[in-house]
């Protein structure tokens, strides 16, 4: 399956390791996980703004479900997070560390049947949170 994966790229990327993380535990499942932190999908060149956004929908636009990494604030995620959800109407799957105090009130208020937001406690948590999800949306 195609997932499309998120998290903050120029924002704060204190939990950018978390997401390098998603992309690999997908991998290891057999899924496809786009994101520009998947080194099978790193361009050789750099890309314009446009180009990227370009790029991203297009991925996003193959993708089955989404996972994004919330826990650093990052507004590029946060719009592909309600492009997803409202634009593409594909699930959605919003995780933040638990150490985190405050996650984006337009992320935790979404009433979309189609997102759920889960509290990752470590590497280990987070793995079988992705893997709940993904064996979950597979059964729909």
């Amino acid at each position: 399956m195609i997932v499309y994966c998120a998290g903050a790229i120029k924002g704060d990327t204190s939990y950018q390791k978390y997401l390098k993380e998603i992309i690999v535990h997908l991998t290891s499942l057999d899924h496809t996980p786009l994101s520009e932190l998947n080194e099978n999908f790193k361009s050789s060149i750099p890309l314009t703004d446009k180009e990227i956004f370009k790029r991203d929908i297009k991925w996003l636009e193959q993708s089955k479900l989404m996972i994004a990494e919330i826990s650093g604030p990052s507004l590029g995620v946060g719009f592909e997070i309600s492009y997803a959800l409202y634009e593409l109407k594909i699930p959605v799957l919003a995780l933040y560390n638990s150490k985190v105090e405050k996650i984006s009130a337009m992320i935790t208020g979404c009433t979309s049947k189609l997102i759920t937001i889960k509290s990752y406690y470590d590497n280990e948590d987070l793995k079988d949170i992705v893997t709940d999800f993904i064996k979950n949306q597979s059964e729909q």
